[in-house]
């Protein structure tokens, strides 16, 4: 990395410490003064060995004895000093560390309102691991330095006071110091423009890592069937490797600059003993000045090294608030209205000479025009491609076309309050989710309204509630992780109540019910059309006797609608209907006898 690279990485990392301090002042107060006084504190120490070994001990062995008083007042300041120590050292851990974790929680929920506020269009171009890891690694990576920057701005207010010390005690014994400290400050930032390029590369394979972990995990099943588990380990191990040279070079640089940094004071206390003898037998200076300015330089060491962590963590730093700010400053919102929707009664659901292209692609759908009328049932049928998951999601909203409008009770979408809109419509989508709660709390989503009647109510819309009452605990039942104590099917009905228990008045069935025998598709399907549900449906439908329920049906072809009107006008009056209908059911047939 350039030298004008190394150095905007550490302009640009001075200023997340700077956002840092303003974003938790007080905090940081705490932590800088518990520093600073732990600073003065260790000067005033050097100073009290000095005049105990200049002005107690060496007058001892000249008589051959002690006075008890003099060591019990010496023991007695020594304690103190070490007591005061321990205070101040807790006051910057605790400054650092509640302002360093405050910061990551405040950062880890922006992070995560901000997946929930992006569209889904968003979420596709993105790698689940990456995401993680941008809330987890990256937002701790970019406060990393918090919790040395107390201790280092602390070192730099002992430093200062050193100096002064120093010259007021002998000017000669001060140039050590003053030849000293900026040699520290220089290694420490020659350490980090190495270290910069290193923590940065090493930061984007944690990245790189954790998202090929999860999605080898989450295709567990298909890399288990498939046989590719030696595969996806190797795939997993050439990533690891990378991390692991990369944190190896962070370390070997690391474990050179250590070294280095902890000989620096060493050796100025050498040349302090050095001078500080020829001073002393000039007469320029006493025993206790020079015990004092060459204890002074021994216990420098450890403190100095807290510049060289926040340099030094800077890099990291910077890659990890450069991954966190890429996430929060992401555009694509869709803005909400203020409008709401007629408060009961199944809702209009109208697409008008609707367009819509995923990003720069070509056009998913052309001109679609359609309305489900209330409290009916509309069914999309087409060929896989024909855009039919795409009109599902425009439904209900989680995407905007491009031209033309889709308006609920007459009202454009986007004119809509979120809450009118979430209130108003549900989606139940082709793969079903499930969380890893109970049955109740997977259909209440503690939502508020929601007791155990409205549970049983919707799982009995969904033709749910006989496999859930025969579980051991019923609703109580813990369903696992993605709900892998139930069939598909089961699954499919928990999240169809789950959508049901909110009573919208527009229900989108994405083939929501492909996983679950036929009879009972068609018990679900009836139980909707009734007064119960009181709902507009409109359906992606595949099976004939799913189709044959619709009040009316759409025939898509190639993001077109070709035709309207029911199952047996359409059978009648387009061979290519009838024969997209008559493959499905071959289909359907052929999977149930395999």
């Amino acid at each position: 990395m350039s030298t004008r690279t190394s150095r905007d990485v550490l302009v640009r990392g001075l200023r997340v410490l700077g956002h840092s301090i303003r974003t938790e002042p007080r905090l940081f107060t705490i932590g800088a003064l518990g520093s600073s006084l732990f600073g003065l504190l260790v000067i005033a120490n050097s100073y009290v060995v000095g005049a105990v070994i200049g002005h107690v001990v060496v007058p001892a062995f000249s008589s051959g004895s002690a006075d008890t008083g003099t060591l019990a007042l010496i023991a007695a300041v020594f304690l103190g000093l070490s007591g005061l120590r321990v205070a101040t050292i807790f006051g910057r851990r605790l400054g650092a560390g509640y302002m360093q974790f405050r910061l990551q929680a405040r950062y880890r929920r922006a992070v995560t309102r901000r997946y929930l506020s992006l569209p889904p269009s968003w979420h596709q171009k993105h790698a689940t691991g990456t995401l993680l890891s941008n809330a987890n690694s990256d937002v701790e990576a970019a406060f990393v330095p918090i919790a040395p920057l107390p201790f280092a701005v602390g070192t730099i207010v002992m430093i200062f006071a050193a100096v002064v010390a120093l010259f007021l005690t002998d000017w000669v014994l001060a140039l050590v110091g003053v030849v000293l400290f900026p040699a520290l400050f220089a290694l420490n930032t020659f350490y980090a423009r190495r270290m910069s390029p290193r923590q940065i590369r090493a930061q984007q394979m944690r990245a790189k890592v954790s998202a090929v972990a999860h999605e080898s995990f989450d295709g567990a099943l298909v890399v288990k069937t498939m046989g590719r588990e030696e595969d996806e380990s190797r795939r997993f191990k050439v990533f690891v490797d990378e991390l692991r040279d990369s944190l190896i070079a962070v370390g070997r640089l690391r474990g050179l600059f250590d070294p280095v940094m902890d000989s620096l004071p060493s050796l100025g206390t050498l040349a302090v003993l050095l001078l500080g003898a020829w001073r002393l037998q000039s007469g320029a200076v006493t025993v206790a000045e020079v015990v004092t300015v060459a204890f002074l330089f021994t216990v420098l060491a450890f403190p100095v090294r807290a510049i060289g962590w926040v340099l030094g963590e800077l890099p990291r730093s910077v890659a990890g608030w450069d991954r966190v700010q890429a996430v929060l400053a992401a555009e694509g919102d869709l803005a909400y209205g203020s409008a709401t929707a007629r408060a009961t009664g199944p809702a209009t659901l109208r697409f008008d000479a609707v367009d819509f292209a995923y990003g720069e692609g070509p056009l998913v759908l052309h001109d679609v025009s359609f309305t489900v009328p209330p409290g009916k049932t509309v069914a999309l049928v087409g060929a896989t491609g024909s855009g039919k998951s795409t009109i599902a999601s425009l439904a209900v909203r989680l995407v905007d076309p491009g031209a033309g409008r889709v308006t609920l009770d007459d009202t454009p979408l986007p004119a809509l309050s979120e809450a009118a809109l979430t209130g108003a419509s549900a989606l139940v989508p082709q793969l079903p989710f499930v969380f890893d709660d109970t049955v109740r709390g997977n259909i209440t989503l503690e939502r508020d309204g929601l007791d155990d009647d409205s549970v049983w109510t919707a799982l009995r819309l969904a033709q749910a509630d006989g496999f859930v009452a025969k579980l051991p605990e019923k609703i109580d039942t813990a369903v696992g992780e993605r709900g892998t104590s139930l069939s598909g099917g089961q699954r499919q009905r928990i999240t169809l109540a789950r959508a049901l228990a909110g009573h919208p008045r527009l229900l989108v069935l994405d083939d929501a019910t492909s996983a679950v025998d036929p009879r009972v598709e068609a018990a679900i399907l009836a139980s909707l059309r009734s007064r119960d549900a009181g709902a507009s449906i409109l359906v992606v439908a595949y099976r004939r006797a799913t189709i044959a329920l619709a009040d009316e049906v759409v025939y898509l072809e190639q993001g077109k609608v070709v035709a309207t009107g029911t199952h047996t006008e359409l059978l009648a009056a387009h061979p290519g209907y009838a024969d997209l209908v008559t493959a499905y059911e071959k289909a359907e047939a052929e999977r149930v006898e395999a």
